[in-house]
Formats: C-alpha cells, structure tokens, sequence
C-alpha cells in the first residue's frame, strides 16, 4: 500500500493540478486539498477555487487519472459560527465528484453544544456521499485536545467518523504515544507527520505550525512509536511547510523528497500488524 501523502499546507498554495503532478513525481499516490489557498504564497502561484470551478475540477480528475493519485482528505470542513452544515452541501458534492476518500471537519466554534450538532450534520452528509470524515485537534483549534477530540467522537457516534492525528498536535498538547495506544485503533482516521522538537523555539504556535515544521528525524518527536499505533491502512501526510527554505527559492520538490524519504524510512521500520476493520 502506498501510504504517504503530501499534504496541502506542504505545498504553500500550489494550483492542484501542479500539486497532483508533484505528488505523483515524488511517488507519493495520495494529497489533501483545499479548496483555497490559505497558507504563504512565497512561490506567487496563481489562485484557485475548487469548489467553485467546475473546469478546474475536470482537469484535476484527468490529471489524478492520469498520474495514479487520489485525494485521501478533503480539508477546509470547518464549523464556524454563523455557517450551517446544510449550505455545506453543494461543497460536499464537489469534492466527492473528485473521489476524495475522506473529509477533515475542523471546529472552530466555541459554542460546543452546537459545533457537536454540526459537526455530527456534517458527517452524516458525507457518509451519505461514500466519504468518511475525520476531525483534528490542535491547540489553536476549538477542539484542543485528544480528550476533547473523544469527546466529539463520542457524540458524533458513527464507525466512519474518526480522528486526524497530527503528530505535533498530538504531543504539544500533552497526550503520549501510551495514551495514543490506548485508543480503539480504529478512531484514528488519519495521520499528519512532521518533526518538531518537544518546546518550541517560537513565540507563536499557530506560526510554526503553518510554516515552520521539520523533515521527520529533525526534531523530537516520537515518530517511529507514534507510526507503530496507526493502522497499516490508515495514509500518512506529510504535513511539513519550510517557509525559509521556499522563501530561499527552493523548489517543492527539492523540499520535500528528503522528508518522503525519511518517511518511508520510517515505514520501513514496522513490523507487520494487522489493519483495522
């Protein structure tokens, strides 16, 4: 099984078709989308719209057929005030035109009571599409935390809603490898690696996190451990934007063939076990 996926936050706003390409020439048969461009544009690519464009969405489909690469997560889900899940519908649709596999429903809500309703909404209208659906935690998020996160997982109460594991988000907010290990491995959906080391060296996390993570092996991060937890069906993406180096006139491919390779090095290392039902 190919695992890896690059993630779209990698890529700084690449237009989709180029980012299909790039995944495909780095061997990688899976990426994450967003529907806009919301992370720095050091390299100035155009913008795009693919909930929007329909043509766009045609040659994304021709290129993914093309070059064997799958969307495995469709981001940009997220719940915020003032937006039902309902209106969400037309986007949904979109990205299941594109056969995306999953999709990342984010909250950034602070009425919780409602977020759960929507958030519950969203997934339903998904599955009803033939994707999954996925939520992650973070600390700048609504939903900070691993124990939070169960708490949705709860609510929710669906087999094919599940968690997004990102590998920073998961040990800054203060949860283990043990406590990861503890889980059904089943509610782990989706796994996000990087490299940071454990305290940070900046004074924003939101920063860091957007623009400023590290090639697997790079920081401190248990990663071989972490990767020992997830289930061999579940993707792996590599969300790991090097702001300075893009900054510095390095290419997307120059810039993350070392943190695939690490990645598989990675992979290399576990011992076979079973996937999850």
């Amino acid at each position: 099984m190919n695992r890896i996926a690059i993630e779209a936050l990698s890529v700084f706003g690449m237009p989709p078709v180029a980012f299909i390409n790039l995944a495909a020439d780095l061997g990688c048969a899976n990426i994450s989308i967003l529907p806009v461009p919301i992370s720095p544009n050091p390299h100035g690519y155009p913008p795009f719209d693919v909930l929007g464009d329909p043509g766009l969405r045609r040659e994304m489909k021709a290129a993914m057929r093309d070059r064997g690469v799958a969307i495995a997560l469709a981001e940009g889900f997220g719940v915020v005030p003032d937006v039902e899940a309902r209106d969400r519908l037309a986007d949904l649709d979109a990205v299941a035109e594109l056969g995306a596999r999953q999709v990342s429903l984010g909250i950034r809500d602070p009425d919780l009571a409602r977020a759960y309703d929507q958030l519950a909404l969203l997934a339903e209208m998904a599955a009803e599409r033939g994707m999954t659906s996925t939520t992650e935690f973070a600390p700048t998020l609504t939903i900070k935390s691993l124990a939070m996160a169960l708490d949705a997982v709860r609510y929710v109460g669906r087999r094919d809603y599940r968690l997004t594991i990102d590998a920073m988000h998961l040990i800054r907010s203060g949860s283990t490898v043990e406590d990861l290990a503890a889980l059904d491995p089943d509610v782990i959906g989706y796994f996000q690696i990087c490299d940071v080391p454990l305290v940070s060296e900046f004074d924003s996390y939101g920063e860091e996190a957007r623009t400023e993570r590290r090639i697997p092996g790079d920081g401190e991060l248990p990663l071989l451990d972490l990767l020992r937890v997830v289930p061999a069906d579940r993707i792996v993406g590599l969300e790991i934007p090097l702001l300075t180096a893009a900054s510095a006139g390095v290419g997307p491919l120059d810039r993350l063939r070392p943190a695939v390779e690490a990645t598989r090095a990675l992979l290399a290392q576990l011992d076979p076990v079973p996937s999850a039902a």
